[in-house]
């Protein structure tokens, strides 16, 4: 049986701007640079499979789907298994959070927090709902309200959301 790290130091860790250069050039995401790193910040690079605070097998730059315990990931794997998952969050911040009508600033905070909850955490949240009301700075102000993982409030969401919120309100006031 092959044992998995709770803490995500099972292996070699990789580097987030690695990442970040590799998903950049291909052109395909919209999330920007500043929100490429907040995210990447936030989540941490792993090669190794680890089980994140929420329980889940994760991988890469939070990435939690496929993930097989003991395989070791590349650049090139981590960077294509990231960007699918932000071009999966972007979706929904553009289905669901009114995507085309938000700032830079706005769209990369929303893609962050819903790449870390998930469409269905977020698609009928009060955040998003004001977000296609057009209530911009309010739903900015959501950020906060998001800072729990596996029933406990974590200091990691905290500061993540703190970020989060100061990069949506950028343009906003």
């Amino acid at each position: 049986m092959v044992s998995v790290s709770r803490k995500g130091v099972f292996g070699g860790t990789c580097a987030v701007m690695t990442i970040i250069g590799i998903v950049v050039s291909s052109g395909t995401v919209t999330t920007s640079e500043a929100g490429l790193k907040l995210i990447g910040d936030a989540e941490s690079c792993h090669r190794d499979p680890y089980v994140c605070p929420a329980g889940v097998l994760t991988d890469g730059i939070g990435n939690t789907h496929g993930v097989k315990a003991g395989v070791r990931k590349s650049d090139a794997q981590i960077a294509a298994d990231w960007e699918k998952n932000i071009l999966q969050a972007e979706s929904c911040v553009n289905k669901y959070a009114n995507g085309k009508k938000l700032n830079q600033g706005q769209f990369d905070a929303v893609t962050s927090i819903t790449f870390n909850a998930g469409c269905g955490q977020m698609q009928n949240s009060t955040m998003f709902r004001m977000f296609r009301d057009g209530k911009f700075t309010e739903a900015c102000n959501q950020f906060p309200r998001w800072i729990y993982g596996g029933g406990k409030q974590l200091p990691g969401l905290v500061n993540r959301r703190e970020r989060e919120k100061a990069m949506c309100l950028r343009g906003t006031l």
